[in-house]
């Protein structure tokens, strides 16, 4: 950014100019103020500034200053002609400089802050106040210009767009000399200042990470016209589109599985910190070109110490099916609810049902169906009809493979939290035959489909429990 600061000693106007992007007007200033009143006759002319406890956003590359004064227009002395051009306009020049520097930090670091108060929301998780947006400091993921973005996607072309998410839609685009393919998440107005967490959780999060599972965020842009992410182009596009759309054979669904438990593995137990997806869903999860897995949108991730006790968030963020009912419950964001949505797409991978499903008029939750099954020992009749018909399973390990997909899953969505396995746990009995399966309680649900299990494919906000 260019801070520009002009002082008239006629007029007493103090004038200070911010530039954040060459494409973009500047943010003005003024305010009329009599320096000479603050300032002696002789002082020493130059700029400083600490950081104290806080994260350092910016650095002053370089700086200049220039002058209009005549030096002869006073009738003094030489020295005191110095002296009389000095004052008024150095002085202020420098010391404006420095306020407005301190100003452009403060309105960085409280900008987000300021907005959930203008929208009448809180601070979300008890450390909220220590989330500061140490991107800035061009750690990761690179700024990109606003211009960039539109001529990479061809001005956000409709013919461009990829699909719509949670907070806005997403554009295929080429980036740099050699045409890199991209994909520009831009948030929409609308998301407001829930949109504006949402980006910055990405930006700090899936900077930090580093796993051939998860999508690799490029860069980023943050102007007067809108918030963009920009990511890998994963050419074979969602998980949701080939389960109900082109038919993937049993080989294909097991590996995307265990691509999916990998990422999720590393996430919870193999990062500095421990990161809480929160939105685990098969339109999150992406394919490559040979169909391996790519964990995307940390929208609503969190980071919480290794081992630490669960720590209650005031606004409860999912997806109505995928959601965990004690943390709708409970409000608090822990492994145990990545475990519910994980198990959720399981069965869903398995069986090609998404999680509520309409059977004679009625509406019948996945997990109830399964957990029928389970209780009657018939749970293969659960599996995809089409992988059957379409000799779509294609080797000798299929069927053990099969079974501990649709029991991992019914445990890892135990209405009981305790009861759920760790990651790792779940991930040792899908990966080898000889490792013994759990024994489940058979559950009982009543004929009232519970509050998380409705609506579907849809976004879920809410502030309080069932």
């Amino acid at each position: 950014m260019t801070a520009m600061i002009t002082y008239n000693n006629l007029t007493g106007v103090l004038q200070a100019k911010l530039r954040m992007d060459d494409a973009e007007p500047p943010y003005d200033v003024q305010w009329n103020v009599d320096m000479k009143r603050s300032l002696p006759e002789e002082v020493s002319v130059g700029f400083s500034a600490a950081t104290g406890a806080c994260i350092e956003l910016h650095q002053v590359l370089s700086w200049s200053f220039s002058s209009t004064l005549e030096a002869g227009s006073s009738k003094t002395t030489k020295g005191r002609r110095g002296r009389r051009w000095l004052v008024p306009v150095i002085v202020p020049t420098a010391v404006a400089f420095v306020v407005l520097l301190c100003a452009a930090v403060g309105c960085f670091r409280n900008r987000r802050r300021i907005w959930m108060k203008l929208h009448g929301i809180t601070e979300v998780d008890s450390d909220a106040e220590h989330e500061e947006a140490d991107f800035e400091r061009g750690v990761g993921p690179r700024r990109y210009r606003y211009q960039e973005l539109v001529a990479a996607t061809n001005s956000f072309a409709e013919e461009e767009k990829l699909g719509r998410g949670g907070f806005g839609n997403v554009y295929r685009g080429s980036l740099g000399d050699h045409d890199r393919p991209v994909a520009v998440k831009m948030f929409s107005a609308e998301s407001s200042a829930q949109g504006r967490k949402a980006f910055e959780a990405e930006v700090k999060i899936i900077s930090r990470l580093r796993h051939r599972n998860l999508v690799q965020l490029l860069g980023w842009c943050d102007s007067t016209k809108g918030l963009l992410l920009v990511y890998e182009l994963v050419p074979e596009g969602s998980l949701d589109r080939h389960l109900y759309g082109s038919l993937l054979s049993w080989a294909e669904r097991y590996m995307i599985i265990l691509g999916l438990g990998s990422a999720l593995r590393y996430l919870h137990t193999e990062c500095d910190q421990c990161v809480l997806h929160g939105d685990i869903k098969p339109s999150n999860i992406l394919l490559d070109s040979s169909h391996g897995t790519k964990l995307g949108d940390f929208g609503l991730a969190r980071l919480v110490a290794h081992g630490a006790g669960p720590q209650t968030t005031k606004v409860v963020m999912g997806t109505a099916g995928y959601i965990d009912p004690e943390f709708i419950r409970r409000r608090r964001p822990t492994t145990e609810s990545d475990m519910y949505s994980f198990g959720i797409v399981l069965l869903e991978i398995a069986t090609g049902r998404r999680p509520v499903m309409v059977q004679q008029d009625s509406v019948v939750p996945l997990l109830e169906w399964i957990w029928d099954l389970y209780d009657r020992n018939a749970l293969l009749e659960a599996v995809d009809q089409r992988l059957m018909a379409g000799g779509l399973i294609d080797d000798g390990a299929a069927e053990w493979q099969l079974q501990r997909v649709l029991i991992v899953g019914l445990w890892c969505a135990h209405p009981d939290p305790g009861v759920r396995p760790s990651i790792v746990q779940a991930m040792n009995v899908l990966q080898s035959e000889d490792v013994t399966l759990p024994v489940l309680t058979p559950q009982v649900y009543g004929t009232t489909t519970s509050d998380s299990s409705r609506g579907g494919d849809m976004s879920w906000t809410g502030s309080g429990g069932r």
